[in-house]
């Protein structure tokens, strides 16, 4: 009798004792953060233009050194570094529409939780009309830019001429269905749609979908001048521009040597003889060694598709159309706006 009230005793202490260990354990994990480290600043505001910024600083109270590898997120477009000064840097990525979001950690079992508030922002570093959000800020996204920029140029030429997208009835219909069509998410059913499954390798660009942008569907810039927040509401873009407008409003010269190009870039004539005085061209290829274009309407005819070697076009048989600096009529090597972080 006496070892069976011993043992019971026994383990009413074991018990005991282990119920003490468990919420002397969640009694620290729940104070780490607040008794071992801080957070600054708390709460986080940043501009809503898609850049990664310095979010907020993580250090203990006491000098020890605190990395990076032992705290955990798994909040998306977060990402933490050690500092300089044995602390640790969260960066957080914005979106381009204005919004909330909370970032998530984790250390040693305990949790926080910063709130994080991006708002509206208009800056325009370059003051060319282009709104910073628009631009392509990661290496990651203006390679995915280009590399479907051009196969969608380059799957427009092979296309049989009944099987064209209606839309693309010239040289600027074709540069702006590819810069639309480029700025989607290639899904699965995006894919199918455009019969482009073989295409799935490539990256969807990451920082925005289009339309899901503060511009919505009116995507290309069409008024002179550095970008405003009134530009969105009263017309300073559209869906439509022009080969003469995309040249001046959404893109700006490289060089007049076709050496500089890469793909994605583009190739603008001014042909003073033609309907339409401004023509464009779109650079494909690995090396940048191929031109696609819209020959646009002539007379009664609607006008083809068309890819040629850079190497054919700069011995074409009409010297206005060979893209060499002595040719006044070519104007030179253009590049989108949106890939302008790059230079």
């Amino acid at each position: 009798m006496k070892d069976f009230v011993r043992n019971r005793w026994l383990a009413a202490v074991v018990v005991l004792g282990a119920v003490i260990v468990a919420a002397a354990w969640m009694m620290t994990g729940h104070q780490t953060w607040t008794d071992r480290l801080m957070v600054s600043p708390e709460q986080v505001q940043l501009s809503a233009d898609g850049r990664e910024h310095l979010a907020f600083k993580i250090r203990r109270r006491s000098s020890s050194v605190l990395h990076a590898a032992d705290i955990h997120t798994s909040t998306a477009g977060a990402r933490l570094a050690d500092g300089s000064v044995g602390d640790v840097q969260a960066f957080l990525v914005s979106p381009v529409n204005p919004g909330a979001a909370v970032v998530a950690l984790d250390w040693r079992g305990a949790g926080k939780r910063v709130p994080a508030t991006f708002v509206f922002s208009a800056a325009d570093s370059f003051a060319d009309g282009t709104p910073d959000f628009l631009r392509l800020h990661s290496v990651e996204d203006r390679s995915a830019f280009r590399r479907w920029f051009s196969a969608l140029a380059e799957d427009a030429a092979g296309k049989p001429a009944k099987e064209l997208p209606a839309e693309i009835d010239d040289c600027a219909a074709l540069l702006r269905y590819a810069y639309r069509e480029t700025l989607k998410k290639h899904d699965e059913s995006w894919l199918e749609e455009k019969e482009l499954t073989d295409r799935a390798a490539i990256p969807s660009i990451k920082q925005y979908h289009y339309p899901d942008t503060p511009l919505g569907a009116a995507l290309f810039r069409i008024r002179t001048g550095a970008f405003h927040p009134e530009d969105i509401a009263d017309g300073g873009f559209a869906q439509f521009a022009d080969a003469r407008t995309l040249m001046q409003r959404n893109t700006y010269l490289i060089a007049r040597d076709i050496r500089a190009a890469q793909a994605g870039d583009l190739l603008f004539y001014r042909q003073l003889e033609q309907n339409s005085p401004y023509h464009s061209m779109i650079i494909s290829g690995e090396n940048a060694d191929w031109a696609v274009y819209h020959t646009g309407p002539s007379g009664q005819a609607k006008g083809e598709m068309r890819r040629v070697s850079m190497e054919d076009l700069e011995h074409h048989p009409d010297a206005r159309w060979r893209p060499l600096p002595e040719n006044s009529n070519f104007l030179g090597v253009y590049r989108w706006n949106i890939l302008r972080d790059a230079d």
